[in-house]
C-alpha cells in the first residue's frame, strides 16, 4: 500500500471539509463534527469540524467503538441517533449528558459506502426544553451528506489504495464557524489565472514576512495557515476560480515577540471586468476587535469588554478589561484567562465557557479578585466565539454561591483543571475498557495527572504482604523507590494509607517531615497517598507526586478518594484476568505440539498467534503426524470460540485425528470419524478442519477439508494458487456428512501452507480477498528458510495492537535440500 501524494492528500481533506461544512449550513446547526474509524476499527477519531475546534471537545476526539456515545451508536450500528434536546440525552444517553451538561441538540448518522462502515458525522445545535430538534428534511440532507462522502472516500481508496481509516493522533481537519464581517487591516490579492500573489506591506508585516522578498507562491502563505484550515483556503481558491465563493474566515500565524499566536483572514471572490475569465481570491486580516462597534468609542467604555476565540483564546480585551483583570493586554493575548490568571482557574469558569459555546446560550458568574475586589462577569456567545463583559460589582450576600478563588497558597502556574464530575465519568468509563494491571496501571496515569496538576504516579499492590511497584510515570525516576518490598506493619505513608484506609494529603515537605521523619523527599514537594481498598481488604497503594507545594481543596480530596475505589476495583479485576491469562496460556501451550517431527524428504513450521482479547486461549489448532507407512499426515482446524471449552474440545478433536490417521484410514473416513466423534461429545461447538495425506517418496498428496479456508500451494516457479478443494460440511453439523479427498500435485520444492481464517479474515471485508492478500504475500516473500518465511507471512499480524481472533500457520516443503526456493 502507497501513501497519499500531496495532491491525494490536499482531495481527501478537501472532501472531509465540504462535506462537514454542508452539513451544518443545511441544517439548524452551529457545529459539526466527523469521526472516521481507527485502523483496528476498535475506535472512531476526530477527523473534520465545523465551527467547533478539537479543544472544546476535550476528551471525546478519540472514543472507543463500543461507548455508549452517540457517535460511537451511529458507527456500530449504522442508524442514525437524534437527540432533540438535553432532556432525550440525559433520558437515553445519561453519561454523555453528565459528561456534557449542557443544553443543546444532536444529530448523528453513519457514513458508509455500500454495507460497509467507514465512521459517522454529527451535527449540534442550541436546544432549549421541549425543542423538537431536526426536521425529517433536514435529516434527510444529514444523511445524504453521510453517503455522498461515504462514496467519496471509497472512490478515494479503490483509485489510490489509500485505506479510509484516520491514524490515532492525526490532526482534525478544522473549518471556522462563519462570523460577522469585521475590520480589514491588510490586504492580498491572488491572481488564479496567473498563479501570482501579492500582498501589501501591512499584511507582510502582520504575518512576518518580508515585504521585499514575499516570492509571491501562494503556497508560501498556506504554509503559515493553521493546519486545520489549509483544506478551506483550497476550497476557496477553487470557489473562487468558479466565481462563487463567500466570505470565509480562516486562521493565519502571526509572528510576534513572546510567541506565536494566529489571526483572522476573511477571503472572498472578485471579477476585475464583467466577462472577465481571470477570477481573483482576495484576502484581508481583519482586526481582532470586529464587531465591538467603533475602536475608538469601546477604548472609552468603563465597562470591561473582551473577545474570546471558540476554543477559550483571548482575541481582544479593551483598556477596562485589562485594568479589571489586572493584566497586559499581552499576557492575555492568544491565551485563555484560566491558564493566566490563577484567581479564574478554578475548573467552574472553564466549564462556563464551554457551557456557553455548546448551549450558544448567555451565562454569568462572580468572582473575587485577591485580595477582595469582586467582579462580575457575563459571556455572551455566538458561533465564532464569545463577548465577554466585565464589571466591578459588590461582595455577594452568600459568597458560597459564587465562582470562589482558589486559596492563595495555589502556585501560579496551576493548570486550570476540568469539573470533578467529568473525571470521575472519565476515569470510570477508561477502567471499564481497562483489561490487564498495565492496561490499569497507564489508564491511571494518563487520567489523574492532568486531573489534578502532578507529575508523579506510582502504584503499588501487596504481595506476599509487602509493598511491590506495578508501575511508576514521571521524570523523576527514584520516586518513591525506597517503598518497594516494605511490609505492611512498616510505619510509612504508602503502608500506613492501606492500614488505616484513609488517604493522606501531605502538602509540603515540611508537612511529611513533621509526620514521618527521615523519609526521602527527592524532588516531590506535595503527596497523596490513596488506599486501594477492594471488598475490604488491601490491594495496594496509589500515589500522586507534586514537584511544587499543592493545596488539595475539600472537592480535591473528596474526589480523590472516591477514584481511589474505582482504581482498587479495576486492579483487582486485572489482577484477577493476568491470573486466568496465565493461567490459559500455559493451558494452550500445553495443548499445542511441544516440537514438530522430523520426517525425511519435507520440512515443517508452524506458528501461533493468541487473539488479543479474551481469555488469550482459543481452538485453532495444527498437528504433523507421522504415519507407518512411510506417510506423514498435515492438519489444522478451528473450534468455534475462545474458552476453556473451545481449548478442551480442540484438545479431544487432535487426539481423534490422530488415532485415526494412526488407524492408517483413508483421508475421508478420517475427517468422517472426527466429525461423529465431535457430534457424540454433544459440546455444541462447530469445528473447520484440513488434513492433507502426503507421501514423501511420491509428487502428490490427496486433501480433505470440513468448511476450512483452502490451503495456498506455491511451485518452485513462485507461481502460487488457493487449492480448489471439494470443501465438505463443517464438523459437529450432520452426523451423515461425508468427505470426499482432492489429489494435488506436489513438485519437489514446492510450498504448502495451511491457516486459520484469523489470518485472512477482518470485519468487513470478503473472506476471499483475505486469501488472495496471503497468497500474493506467499508468492513475493523472499526467505532463505522455512522459519522466515512462516515469519515474513506473520509480519503484519504480529504488529496489529488487536487481533479479533487466534491464528495458527502450517508451511510445509516438500522434497527440497532445506532452502526455500527464492525465485518469483
Amino acid at each position: 500500500m502507497r501513501g497519499l501524494t500531496a495532491g491525494e492528500a490536499a482531495e481527501r481533506e478537501d472532501v472531509l471539509a465540504a462535506a462537514v461544512v454542508e452539513a451544518v449550513q443545511g441544517t439548524s446547526a452551529y457545529a459539526g463534527s466527523i469521526f472516521l474509524r481507527s485502523r483496528d476499527h476498535r475506535a472512531i477519531v476526530l477527523a473534520a469540524t465545523c465551527g467547533v475546534p478539537p479543544s472544546l471537545l476535550g476528551g471525546w476526539r478519540l472514543i472507543a467503538a463500543s461507548s455508549p456515545i452517540p457517535v460511537a451508536v451511529a458507527y456500530t450500528s449504522g442508524r442514525t441517533v437524534h437527540l432533540a434536546n438535553a432532556e432525550e440525552t440525559m433520558r437515553r444517553f445519561p453519561q454523555l449528558a453528565v459528561a456534557l451538561p449542557y443544553a443543546f441538540g444532536s444529530c448523528s448518522v453513519p457514513v458508509r459506502a455500500g454495507g460497509e462502515l467507514f465512521g459517522s458525522l454529527a451535527i449540534v445545535w442550541p436546544a432549549s426544553p421541549g425543542s423538537e430538534g431536526l426536521s425529517k428534511a433536514q435529516r434527510r440532507h444529514l444523511r445524504s451528506v453521510a453517503g455522498r462522502l461515504g462514496d467519496s472516500l471509497a472512490e478515494l481508496r479503490a483509485r489510490t489504495g489509500y485505506p479510509v481509516e484516520c491514524e490515532l493522533g492525526t490532526a482534525a481537519i478544522e473549518t471556522p464557524a462563519h462570523s460577522a464581517a469585521a475590520v480589514q487591516v491588510g490586504l492580498f490579492d491572488w491572481n488564479l489565472g496567473s498563479g501570482i500573489l501579492s500582498a501589501d506591506d501591512a499584511f507582510c508585516s502582520i504575518f512576518g514576512l518580508d515585504p521585499g522578498a514575499f516570492d509571491g507562491r501562494p503556497g508560501t502563505l498556506a504554509s503559515c495557515l493553521h493546519p486545520g484550515d489549509r483544506a478551506a483556503f483550497r476550497a476557496c481558491a477553487r470557489e473562487a476560480a468558479e466565481g462563487r465563493i463567500t466570505a470565509r474566515r480562516l486562521r493565519v500565524q502571526e509572528r510576534r515577540e513572546g510567541g506565536e499566536t494566529f489571526r483572522t483572514v476573511e477571503l472572498w471572490g472578485r471579477v476585475p471586468q464583467a466577462g472577465n475569465a481571470v477570477t481573483h481570491l482576495v484576502g484581508a486580516a481583519v482586526d481582532a476587535r470586529a464587531g465591538l462597534a467603533a475602536v475608538a468609542a469601546v477604548e472609552r467604555m468603563q465597562d470591561g469588554l473582551f473577545s474570546l476565540a471558540p476554543d477559550g483564546r483571548v482575541t481582544y480585551a479593551n483598556r477596562s478589561a485589562l485594568r479589571l483583570l489586572d493584566v497586559s493586554a499581552d499576557e492575555v493575548q492568544g491565551q485563555c484567562l484560566w491558564d493566566v490568571l490563577p484567581w479564574l482557574s478554578d475548573p467552574s469558569i472553564e466549564y462556563r465557557h464551554r457551557s456557553a459555546m455548546i448551549s450558544q446560550a448567555r451565562s454569568s458568574f462572580l468572582v473575587s479578585r485577591p485580595p477582595d475586589q469582586w467582579l462580575a462577569f457575563s459571556l455572551h456567545p455566538r458561533p465564532d466565539g464569545v463577548t465577554g463583559l466585565v464589571v466591578p460589582t459588590n461582595r455577594p450576600s452568600s459568597a458560597g454561591a459564587a465562582a470562589a478563588p482558589p486559596p492563595t497558597s495555589a502556585p501560579a502556574t496551576a493548570p486550570a483543571r476540568l469539573g470533578a464530575m467529568y473525571h470521575v465519568l472519565q476515569l470510570s468509563s477508561a477502567l471499564t475498557e481497562a483489561v490487564t494491571t498495565r492496561q490499569v496501571c497507564e489508564v491511571v496515569s494518563d487520567q489523574l495527572l492532568p486531573a489534578f496538576g502532578g507529575q508523579q504516579v506510582a502504584i503499588y499492590a501487596v504481595r506476599n504482604k509487602a509493598m511491590h511497584l506495578l508501575h511508576h510515570t514521571g521524570h523523576h525516576e527514584t520516586f518513591l523507590d525506597w517503598l518497594h518490598g516494605v511490609p505492611l506493619h512498616a510505619r510509612l505513608p504508602g503502608t500506613e494509607t492501606l492500614t488505616s484506609g484513609a488517604p493522606l494529603f501531605i502538602e509540603s515537605q515540611k508537612d511529611l517531615a513533621r509526620g514521618y521523619p527521615g523519609i526521602p523527599t527527592g524532588q516531590v514537594s506535595s503527596w497523596v497517598y490513596l488506599p486501594l481498598l477492594a471488598s475490604g481488604r488491601p490491594v495496594g497503594t496509589c500515589v500522586l507526586g507534586f514537584d511544587e507545594s499543592h493545596h488539595f481543596t475539600e472537592k480535591d480530596r473528596s474526589v480523590l478518594t472516591a477514584l481511589a475505589g474505582l482504581i482498587a476495583q479495576a486492579l483487582e479485576r486485572a489482577r484477577l484476568y493476568d491470573s486466568e491469562f496465565a493461567v490459559a496460556h500455559g493451558l494452550q501451550q500445553a495443548l499445542l505440539p511441544h516440537r514438530l517431527p522430523k520426517v525425511p524428504g519435507i520440512r515443517t513450521v508452524a506458528r501461533y498467534l493468541p487473539a488479543t482479547s479474551g481469555m488469550d486461549i482459543g481452538g485453532d489448532w495444527y498437528d504433523v503426524i507421522p504415519t507407518g507407512s512411510g506417510a506423514v499426515c498435515l492438519v489444522i482446524g478451528d473450534v468455534e470460540g475462545h474458552s476453556i471449552a473451545a481449548a478442551a474440545t480442540m484438545a479431544q478433536l487432535r487426539s481423534a485425528v490422530r488415532a485415526f490417521a494412526a488407524a492408517s484410514h483413508a483421508p475421508g473416513d478420517v475427517m468422517s470419524g472426527v466429525n461423529r466423534t465431535l457430534i457424540d461429545l454433544d459440546s455444541d461447538l462447530l469445528a473447520s478442519c484440513c488434513y492433507i495425506h502426503l507421501e514423501t517418496h511420491r509428487d502428490h498428496a490427496h486433501a480433505v477439508t470440513a468448511g476450512h479456508p483452502s490451503p495456498l500451494l506455491r511451485l518452485p516457479d513462485g507461481t502460487t494458487t488457493a487449492l480448489d478443494l471439494d470443501v465438505g460440511t463443517l464438523l459437529g453439523v450432520d452426523h451423515a456428512s461425508t468427505y470426499t479427498p482432492t489429489r494435488i500435485d506436489l513438485p519437489p520444492g514446492s510450498v504448502l501452507a495451511l491457516y486459520t481464517d484469523g489470518l485472512v479474515e477482518k470485519p468487513g471485508t470478503d473472506i476471499g480477498m483475505g486469501i488472495d492478500r496471503l497468497r500474493v504475500s506467499l508468492a513475493h516473500a523472499r526467505a532463505d528458510s522455512l522459519d522466515e518465511l512462516a515469519d515474513r507471512l506473520l509480519h503484519h499480524a504480529r504488529g496489529s495492537p488487536y487481533r479479533a481472533d487466534d491464528i495458527a500457520l502450517l508451511l510445509t516443503e516438500h522434497g527440497s535440500s532445506g532452502t526455500v526456493n527464492r525465485s518469483v
